[in-house]
């Protein structure tokens, strides 16, 4: 019988395995700590104005319809404090002051309390935890008995999340070619298509070509935006 640390810790060493399976593991330990839901939500550093958010979640399927048709991600006090602060946070009705429509629709839907903290990344990138239940509030000592926990689910679950939705996003994503990595890496590296020419002995054209073809695999708009998500799908070096 693993210890419920084991049991995380197997998350870290073994190889990635799909979102939803760890998941189901994030689950079944904050189950033991006494949450039976958990939310999970990943932003990557890219597109920079509006980066892309992952969300997985066990909340009941009528809040979680709720929630995105009355646009609460926008609002929730929980999550505008995870994208500035790692600190953890404890859900209080003082804590939706600010948002009391959120906190009352929450608390029809059987969401009485919570706890989240969030991981921040120096690209950009960065996860949120919340784990929550419906019963009896969490009283200062049980906070107490199970922070240090809490705080080690945390960082399990941006860990082995984060790793396997950029592994499932890089999976989706075409390949791209020796040439086209090389382009993208001094494109990244602040060289022109022409100082890239010279460097490589190509023709300017043979870049842009090469370029282009980056872009459409990434699906991005422009050059800055595919070398930002070769990077975060570990294609360039």
């Amino acid at each position: 019988m693993h210890s419920w640390h084991e049991d995380l810790l197997n998350l870290l060493v073994t190889p990635v395995t799909s979102p939803q399976a760890i998941f189901a593991d994030i689950e079944r330990a904050a189950y033991k700590l006494g949450f039976e839901h958990v939310a999970y939500g990943f932003q990557a550093p890219y597109p920079v104005t509006q980066p892309t958010v992952t969300t997985i979640n066990n909340y009941p399927t009528d809040w979680q319809a709720h929630y995105h048709r009355s646009g609460y991600m926008h609002t929730d006090p929980a999550v505008l404090h995870g994208r500035r602060s790692t600190q953890p946070l404890l859900w209080t009705r003082q804590t939706f002051a600010d948002n009391p429509a959120l906190w009352q629709d929450a608390q029809d839907h059987g969401i009485r309390t919570g706890w989240g903290q969030s991981s921040i990344e120096a690209n950009g990138s960065g996860s949120l935890l919340c784990v929550c239940r419906s019963h009896e509030l969490v009283t200062p000592r049980e906070l107490q008995a199970k922070e240090q926990q809490m705080r080690w689910l945390v960082q399990v679950a941006h860990i082995s999340l984060s790793r396997a939705l950029v592994a499932a996003q890089s999976a989706c994503a075409s390949t791209l070619t020796a040439r086209e990595r090389e382009t993208l890496q001094w494109t990244a590296d602040g060289k022109s298509a022409q100082d890239i020419a010279d460097i490589l002995t190509l023709s300017k054209s043979a870049v842009d070509f090469h370029i282009a073809n980056s872009l459409k695999k990434l699906n991005t708009p422009n050059k800055t935006a595919a070398v930002a998500k070769a990077v975060q799908l570990g294609w360039l070096r």
